[in-house]
């Protein structure tokens, strides 16, 4: 959903201003945050990106207009949201901006308990440098702890201020029922958001019962992983390609038939529209019912403009259907 305005709560802005706030925003589930079509990863920053090149992606992003930037607290063990933090602090647009950070991998408070999960959150938030998250993501389904503990120390930082909304990484079709039966019995805030892994080398995972449930709660789909380890970059086309690279291993086991397949119709598609393979990958998620903003990272400034171009590229409903066809 697009949206033009510039909404604001008690706890703080909801997006962006209006210089960097864009048609293509999409409004976020059933929250009041609007973000960009394309979530820039922090996965890499404080591992592979040091604090000049995230800094300067992080530029060049919110100079394409994009405002959701997507970390969690054990990225890098909490370096990835410290080289955030002070960025925002440093180009003072932290009110320009929507965070979402996941707890529950951390070494420090590992789990989803009342406990570790109120304990890592306000770690967060000290490395962020700000007083609130926009959203919170439960990086685990830690069945250990009963979902209700979970969903009230949630609820009980929603009500503080310190999140604003929460949603799920790598929970079944089954628990998100269950999340929100137990919402709904407890008069607590529901979620709002998932992330899963979803692309076209993909698909399995989410199709289908994720898919469903995900569209009767109207929640907002953030599919990770977007560009599958880079493969959908079509950086890696041989085995020699995947020794060039030091994340290549992760790509190795999409080079094979079915992923020749894929970019060779990526490749033609890219090619009518002047675009990039990458731009094409992360354009065909952007056409698929509730999700509103694929999870993508740059290793380098000048990616940045493959993936934010996504955004705005609109492919036919032909080219679709032959990228849903080869990928099946």
């Amino acid at each position: 959903m697009a949206d033009t305005k510039l909404a604001t709560t008690s706890t703080g802005p909801v997006a962006s201003s209006p210089s960097a706030l864009r048609s293509v925003n999409r409004q976020l589930g059933a929250s009041d945050l609007h973000v960009f079509p394309l979530a820039m990863s922090g996965n890499v920053f404080g591992w592979t990106s040091d604090v000049v090149a995230t800094n300067a992606i992080l530029d060049s992003y919110a100079d394409a207009g994009g405002n959701f930037i997507d970390t969690a607290d054990s990225y890098a063990a909490g370096r990835s949201e410290i080289m955030i933090g002070n960025w925002m602090r440093d180009r003072r647009n932290r009110r320009d901006m929507v965070v979402a950070t996941k707890v529950g991998k951390s070494a420090d408070n590992p789990g989803l308990s009342a406990r570790a999960l109120t304990a890592s959150v306000h770690a967060s938030l000290e490395r962020l440098r700000t007083g609130y998250v926009d959203l919170l993501y439960l990086h685990v389904d830690d069945e250990s702890v009963p979902f209700e503990e979970t969903l009230f120390a949630v609820d009980e930082l929603i009500r503080a201020g310190k999140v604003r909304y929460f949603g799920v990484s790598d929970h079944t079709g089954n628990r998100l029922i269950e999340a929100r039966i137990a919402s709904g019995q407890m008069g607590i805030a529901p979620m709002v958001a998932l992330q899963n892994h979803y692309n076209l080398m993909h698909r399995g995972e989410y199709e289908g019962d994720l898919a469903r449930v995900a569209d009767r709660q109207g929640l907002g789909v953030m599919p990770r992983f977007a560009l599958a380890s880079g493969f959908l970059t079509g950086k890696y086309r041989s085995r020699g390609d995947l020794a060039k690279n030091e994340r290549g291993g992760e790509a190795a086991k999409y080079v094979n038939r079915r992923g020749h397949k894929v970019l060779s119709v990526l490749d033609r598609v890219a090619a009518s529209h002047e675009a990039s393979v990458a731009t094409v990958a992360l354009a065909w998620l952007l056409t698929k019912p509730n999700v509103v903003a694929p999870v993508a990272s740059a290793s380098r400034p000048e990616q940045v403009a493959d993936l934010t171009a996504a955004a705005r590229l609109q492919l036919t409903r032909a080219q679709v259907a032959e990228l849903d066809r080869v990928s099946a």
